[in-house]
């Protein structure tokens, strides 16, 4: 009989929150939200959902999974810990060779938050009948706002019309009108054997060197020359753009993949967190009094060794600064 899989990828490193999320400390695992981090609130979502949970993290992170896998009281749980990250679609072969190929994968990046566990649960429900007769199966979001720090679903019932990459600010304008478009959220649920016979058919390089790779693993860790040797690409371009058997759950959910400062502050907003507030501003990691006079929509970041000051809606373009300092100060990427 076949078994429903939880894989929860954690391979990010948050650049765009830089410089809360470090290479160090991930934003999947800070606990920002109660004492939780995103990753324990993942896995807790989806223990009760499923029959067993599949991490695949990479060489810097598998601690900080082990302990947060703890914290969610899942004791039990299976690893592939890659030497080097490959993007989502090596990743995912992984899982499906870790399953039996009419084991249902129902794959999470384990930094999103989720609300409205009732709908979570019917649209996983939804997804896994999808699965069990073929389908490559991606959830869409209906879109709030034009946001352009999405890719986008084009879509009618089920059935996917096109994916679009993400749009400059016109464009999801546009896609927001016309009412039949959703938010990519990067989850996705398949059997292992139905996502392995469609890579081999559009990717089969990455399927056979990552394959070569899982082979030579040892106590769940990848070896390192076998991994690089891996083409990096994620599952949408590899697989979800090209493959005729993709279909798509509008979820009905609450959901955010909180990956700028502006996601975080529409959630603390949200969730009513009105002392993470200074008028119209947001102040986040200090611990100092904070004042500000004739300035709003300013986002307030501080950790021990940086600041940063943001307008609101400059939020995408942290990534720049993250990419900047890697090259040029290392040391605070760290």
């Amino acid at each position: 009989m076949s078994s429903l899989i939880h894989v929860i990828l954690s391979g990010g490193v948050g650049s765009r929150l830089w410089p809360v999320s470090r290479k160090s400390m991930p934003k999947q695992y800070i606990p920002m939200f109660g004492d939780k981090s995103l990753f324990q609130l993942t896995a807790e979502r989806n223990k009760h959902l499923v029959g067993r949970a599949l991490v695949v993290g990479n060489k810097d992170n598998f601690l900080l999974s082990q302990a947060d896998m703890l914290r969610a009281s899942i004791e039990s749980f299976d690893e592939v810990i890659e030497a080097a990250p490959r993007n989502t679609a090596a990743a995912i072969v992984f899982a499906a060779l870790s399953a039996n190929p009419d084991d249902i994968l129902l794959v999470t990046p384990s930094d999103h938050i989720i609300t409205d566990a009732e709908a979570y649960a019917l649209a996983i429900q939804e997804a896994v009948s999808l699965a069990r007769s073929g389908s490559l199966v991606t959830f869409g979001i209906t879109p709030t706002k034009p946001e352009t720090g999405y890719g986008y679903i084009e879509f009618e019932a089920n059935s996917v019309i096109s994916f679009r990459e993400k749009p400059d600010l016109s464009t999801a304008k546009v896609f927001l009108e016309a009412g039949n478009f959703l938010w990519n959220s990067g989850m996705f649920c398949f059997q292992a054997g139905t996502y392995l016979s469609e890579l081999a058919k559009f990717e089969p390089e990455i399927l056979s060197t990552s394959t070569d790779a899982f082979d030579l693993r040892a106590d769940g860790f990848l070896p390192e020359f076998e991994t690089m040797l891996i083409p990096s690409k994620s599952i949408d371009y590899a697989v979800m753009e090209r493959s005729d058997k993709i279909k798509v759950v509008k979820a009905n959910f609450g959901w955010s993949d909180l990956g700028s400062f502006e996601s975080i502050w529409e959630h603390w907003e949200g969730q009513g967190e009105k002392h993470r507030f200074i008028q119209n501003n947001c102040v986040v990691g200090s611990t100092k009094h904070v004042e500000f006079l004739g300035v709003d929509n300013i986002v307030l970041v501080e950790t021990s060794d940086a600041i940063l000051v943001l307008a609101k809606n400059s939020s995408q373009d942290v990534k720049k600064i993250y990419e900047k300092l890697e090259r040029e100060k290392p040391e605070l990427v760290q």
